[in-house]
């Protein structure tokens, strides 16, 4: 059985963690299963956006400690990293949406903050437990606490208190909070609305925004001004001037 699930429907990359009797803990097959799945998404022109979620009742617990056995190295992959993962995914300039349907903790957490859009099930908890287990973590220090108030995300590494749903909608970690038998509806109705903007000009603005988190204004706008350029001879960009002057429905292609 495979540990990542993966399809494409409508122009939709779908991930789905799939080891539910272990929380999706993730283990080395599992992270080169992902690995192969955000390639597919990234490279794979008739895939304009892609969602990851998990089954059962955790989105990722991280990483699968059980198979650790008293060893330090049974987690590392010479081929794939933890790092080289999150890196990867962050540099995917199509939107990315994860639909947190339970616990998201360490790793897991990870995946969902280098995802564009989090939309959480009422049910979801996050947590960074590293420093209860004694062990070091990636994403905690690298990831959360550079989206949320650098005190708060502190407090959360130090101690290893659970975030709930709730509170991590307060504090910016997650962009919706929906009832749990609604989250892959709300998902989809998301979707629906991505799909009918140009997905190129997404990209351009998700790469822009992300490549320019450490640039000046002055560099920031420049890359802006030369990834834009780009788009105005697309067949997109002729087709949304063309519909806006016929008063009509834009047909995007992705071209």
């Amino acid at each position: 059985m495979s540990t990542v699930e993966f399809e494409i429907r409508e122009k939709v990359g779908y991930i789905t963690m799939n080891r539910p009797e272990k929380l999706n803990a993730i283990d080395v097959e599992m992270r080169r299963e992902l690995w192969q799945a955000l390639h597919e998404v990234n490279d794979n022109p008739d895939i304009w956006m892609a969602v990851i979620t998990g089954n059962g009742r955790a989105f990722s617990v991280g990483h699968d400690l059980a198979s650790m056995s008293g060893r330090s190295d049974a987690l590392y992959d010479p081929e794939i990293s933890t790092e080289d993962l999150y890196v990867y995914q962050a540099e995917i300039f199509k939107p990315l949406i994860a639909a947190v349907n339970g616990f998201c903790l360490a790793q897991g957490g990870g995946l969902a903050l280098a995802s564009d859009i989090r939309i959480a099930s009422d049910q979801a908890q996050f947590g960074w437990p590293q420093a209860k287990r004694g062990i070091g973590s990636v994403s905690g220090p690298c990831m959360l606490a550079q989206k949320v108030p650098i005190n708060l995300a502190l407090e959360h590494l130090f101690t290893g208190d659970m975030i709930s749903a709730e509170r991590a909608y307060q504090i910016g970690m997650v962009n919706h909070v929906v009832p749990h038998e609604d989250l892959m509806d709300e998902v989809e109705k998301l979707i629906h609305k991505l799909k009918q903007n140009a997905p190129l000009p997404m990209r351009t603005i998700k790469e822009v925004a992300v490549r320019g988190q450490n640039m000046r204004l002055e560099d920031r706008v420049r890359l802006a001004g030369i990834v834009n350029r780009r788009l105005q001879s697309t067949e997109d960009a002729l087709e949304g001037i063309k519909a806006f002057q016929e008063k009509r429905t834009p047909v995007f292609r992705g071209q």
